[in-house]
């Protein structure tokens, strides 16, 4: 195992049924780095604590003008100094290896998650949460992975110590082999109060740093109705509550390093004490009494330990719990697929609403319900969000086919695509068929405004493909993110392209010009798309109307506005009375069930007064 070899090919498949269980599969997965580490450990730690033996019998040597025995001492005390040298600069090798391989491991798994599931995983979990745990748990994650081993060496080297000192002086070892199990232990009781605290200073710097980002992510709209200062009281107010919790966490832990050093301290006034007494008897010699001394005073490193990985665990639960909960979510159909990676063309039908997108057409689908029109979306995409019939390709069921090859024969636009900060190259650096260039794909989306926005607000910069985009775009209105999305989406030149209102932040000119330069570059291309807005419909191939999740009623857009009421009233936004008004109106004889309608209305208000 070495970092060199990051990432790996295959990260493998993680048991993610509980935090705990994800630790234990991480560290058997990095057995041989942790064996390494743990050798080198047990190299560095017993070399450390062998000088205090080393001190005695030179003590000894010298009570006993033996020179030889002093020369000696000194040798051994020279070559347990380099041994301990060599082993903690490759304990240290070793451990950050640990880490560092544990850490991308995670972030590879949680890299593959969010592939696998897609628009989904935003879905089942906030966003923000998933970036916390690629971030800044995965380094807690390492760290307990990677302390394990040199604890392990530290509890070993504890014990050896404790069994040499039994049997170099029986008196004394038996104190100290007594008297560490409680300094080792002693703080076990204070672990979980320590861990509470440490979980909601957690969860209040979570919430602060959640209204930070929405702060930030809204500053535009916040002052243009001049709530800048009413969210910098909300954020004062959260930064000092997590101010607070971490105050509190950080006493806990601060009891717990002082326990760590108090019991050490008065283990030792215990040996020096008693050792002093024995000593007086004549039972020990000096030299005795300065290696059980020195022993004890060493062990304390060793001891440090015991905090760090009682620490390392406390602050690696939580978060992976976390990782194993995003890493539990399956898709709810099969990723791997059961047929061959070809890809499929030909008419696109959803078994269960009845959707038929003809090939080679523009396909225009009319949903009153936005969240059900956005969940359709990417069920047409393969990303069905609950269990159902697949949708067809050309009669192939996109679940029979690997996800790679799903993905690249049908792409879907959300209603809010992200744009990642870099250059317009960066963003048009996507898989694409070649078919389409670049400049045709902005231009189809009438993105020449967009371009030039961009090159006035970047330095130095002659060529619209090298201008900066901004973090998700937010320097640019809704319109141009929509458009420049809108690009990116149609120079991949997919074999089906399905597009979530495209255009909602769009002017209805600008709207206009989009829904021609849509039909040209798309034509002999299979399109959907999902809107209300009557410039596209209009434009459209074949129109459907999906209501209630069953597509009710197909045909062209100005048949369709006079023949079904439902459709009318999503295209034209009327209210429930104009439908009803109109419903009257198209049926035979309209104007005299209309003159009904008034009378029998007259005869209430009559009755009623």
């Amino acid at each position: 195992m070495k970092i060199r070899d990051l990432p790996y090919p295959d990260p493998g498949v993680p048991d993610a049924r509980s935090g705990p269980r994800f630790l234990w599969w991480l560290g058997r997965s990095q057995l041989g780095g942790q064996l390494t580490s743990l050798a080198w450990g047990l190299l560095h730690f017993t070399a450390v604590s062998a000088q205090p033996f080393c001190v005695g019998f030179a003590v000894e040597a010298v009570v006993d003008r033996s020179g030889a025995r002093l020369a000696l001492a000194g040798g051994l005390m020279a070559l347990f100094g380099a041994a301990t040298a060599l082993g903690d600069t490759f304990l240290h090798r070793a451990a950050v290896t640990n880490w560092i391989t544990a850490a991308a491991r995670v972030q590879q798994l949680l890299a593959r998650k969010a592939s696998q599931l897609g628009s989904a995983l935003s879905r089942r979990v906030a966003a923000g949460e998933v970036v916390a745990v690629s971030t800044g748990d995965v380094e807690k994650i390492g760290w307990f992975v990677e302390a394990v081993s040199r604890f392990t060496a530290a509890a070993l080297t504890v014990v050896f110590v404790c069994v040499g000192l039994v049997v170099y002086q029986p008196a004394l070892g038996v104190v100290v082999a007594a008297g560490l199990p409680v300094v080792a232990f002693a703080a076990l009781p204070l672990l979980p109060r320590a861990t509470r605290r440490a979980d909601f200073q957690r969860e209040k710097a979570g919430r602060a740093t959640e209204l930070a980002s929405d702060t930030v992510a809204g500053l535009r709209v916040l002052r243009g109705i001049g709530g800048e200062d009413l969210f910098l009281d909300r954020y004062r107010r959260a930064s000092q509550e997590v101010r607070h919790a971490a105050v509190r966490s950080a006493r806990m832990w601060s009891l717990i390093s002082a326990v760590q050093v108090l019991l050490p301290g008065l283990l030792l006034i215990a040996v020096v004490f008693y050792g002093v007494h024995l000593a007086r008897a004549g039972r020990i010699s000096v030299g005795e009494l300065v290696t059980v001394y020195s022993s004890v005073m060493v062990l304390a490193y060793p001891l440090r330990h015991f905090e760090e990985i009682a620490m390392a665990y406390s602050f690696s639960r939580p978060s992976a719990k976390r990782a194993a909960r995003v890493l539990s979510m399956e898709r709810v159909t099969d990723a791997g697929g059961s047929r061959a990676a070809d890809l499929p063309s030909g008419d696109l039908y959803d078994p269960a609403t009845g959707l038929l997108a003809p090939a080679a057409r523009l396909t225009a689908v009319v949903c009153g319900d936005p969240d059900a029109a956005g969940r359709l979306a990417e069920r047409l995409g393969g990303h069905p969000a609950e269990n159902g019939p697949s949708v067809l390709l050309g009669g192939v069921p996109l679940d029979e086919l690997p996800l790679d090859s799903a993905r690249a024969a049908v792409l879907v636009q959300d209603k809010d695509p992200v744009l990642l900060s870099g250059s317009l190259r960066d963003l048009l650096d996507v898989p694409a068929s070649g078919a389409v260039g670049a400049a045709a794909a902005l231009a189809a989306a009438r993105c020449g405004d967009v371009l030039d926005a961009l090159v006035q607000g970047s330095l130095d910069v002659d060529d619209p493909m090298d201008a900066h985009i901004t973090e998700r775009g937010r320097s640019l209105s809704g319109g141009q993110r929509q458009r420049l999305a809108l690009a990116r989406s149609l120079f991949t030149d997919p074999e089906v392209l399905v597009l979530d209102e495209p255009t909602s932040a769009v002017d209805s000119h600008t709207e206009a010009r989009i829904a021609e330069g849509l039909r040209e570059i798309r034509t002999g291309r299979t399109t959907v798309l999902f809107t209300s807005s009557p410039l596209l419909l209009d434009r459209a191939d074949r129109v459907v109307l999906v209501h209630e999740g069953v597509a009710v009623a197909a045909g062209v857009h100005r048949e369709l506005l006079h023949t079904e009421p439902r459709y009318r009233a999503v295209v034209t936004r009327e209210t429930d009375e104009e439908t009803a008004l109109s419903g009257v109106l198209d049926e035979p004889h309209g104007l005299h069930g209309l003159h009904e309608l008034k009378d029998t209305a007259r005869h209430e208000i009559e009755e009623s007064a």
